[in-house]
């Protein structure tokens, strides 16, 4: 376990387009940091000089990771925030997954309480049930279903939009300028390549285990694809930008080592807990909200309303 939680240092370097099975140790770092907490605890208590290896494993992990757990959170607020709110809403329900009929309207009701500035929505299903009351809006389907995609809900005008247009794919990444005073601030809204796991069913929903590895490597190859189109498209932007969604990867990723250079992560600055996104037994981060490096996080929360299989979070996104 100390050697394997050494090896998922590497991770954050190694594109999963060189070693796809390599990529694999990503989601499962949350568990190889845990296992190794309960070592330490062991062998201390056990009073042996074991202690010392995954101790001193995991305190190389504390300076060049991110953290698995804030202690503390920021919980500071002003009036002109930007607040934005990600949210993976598994289709409102469209398939029936949880028998409760009304959890769309459940959706909307906590969306409508909660209030955010700009709303990112992935695995959104365009119905007008579904919709929020929103002035400002692009919601962007994918080729196949017409209904199910990505949208962005804004309270402020949207002046520029668009989408990268991921090939052979129902996954893809949009965006908005949106106009808040005299700022012009770039809206990116994620969803990347979906490992299709279903936690609950053996295999994770897969023929075998063989089937399983094939599945993930293919997946995060698609994966590296897409955030390297992500970040030629970000290099022709110099203002003021928040990326949120969902990345279908951990922070210990490549993916997310990419992504989140020079750039502030909302959970890190100002979350608190385990920032646990994604409905499974063990903490997965899989949802994320970042900034450029001059933005200030004042509040980061995620919510624990079981109305899908992930849970959203929230921002307060000053500059």
């Amino acid at each position: 376990m100390a050697a394997l939680l050494l090896l998922s240092y590497v991770l954050p370097y190694t594109s999963p387009k060189l070693f796809p099975s390599f990529a694999i140790l990503s989601l499962l770092a949350p568990i190889i940091i845990i296992i190794n907490i309960a070592f330490v605890l062991y062998w201390l208590v056990s009073l042996k000089k074991q202690f010392l290896l995954s101790t001193l494993i995991l305190t190389i992990g504390w300076f060049i990771i991110p953290n698995i757990y804030k202690f503390t959170g920021n919980s500071s607020s002003l009036n002109d925030d930007l607040k934005v709110m990600s949210y993976n809403v598994r289709l409102f329900n469209f398939w029936n997954w949880t028998d409760d009929k009304n959890t769309s309207t459940l959706i909307k009701d906590f969306i409508k309480e909660v209030s955010p500035d700009i709303l990112l929505l992935q695995e959104n299903y365009d119905e007008q049930k579904n919709k929020p009351n929103y002035p400002y809006s692009y919601i962007k389907s994918n080729i196949k279903s017409k209904k199910a995609g990505l949208a962005i809900f804004s309270k402020f005008p949207i002046i520029n939009k668009g989408s990268l247009n991921f090939k052979n794919t129902s996954n893809d990444i949009i965006f908005v300028d949106i106009v808040k005073k005299k700022d012009t601030i770039r809206i990116y809204n994620f969803h990347l390549q979906s490992l299709h796991l279903r936690p609950e069913q053996e295999n994770f929903g897969q023929e075998n285990s063989s089937k399983l590895i094939e599945r993930l490597k293919e997946g995060f190859v698609k994966q590296a694809e897409q955030t390297e189109l992500f970040l030629a498209h970000e290099k022709k932007w110099k203002g003021k930008k928040i990326i949120g969604g969902d990345f279908n990867n951990t922070s210990y990723s490549w993916v997310y080592n990419q992504i989140s250079k020079d750039k502030k992560d909302a959970f890190i600055e100002a979350g608190s807990g385990f920032g646990k996104t994604f409905d499974y037994w063990f903490p997965m981060r899989i949802d994320f909200i970042l900034t450029d490096e001059n933005a200030i996080i004042n509040k980061f929360t995620t919510f624990s309303e079981k109305n899908s299989d992930h849970f959203p979070i929230l921002a307060k996104i000053h500059w």
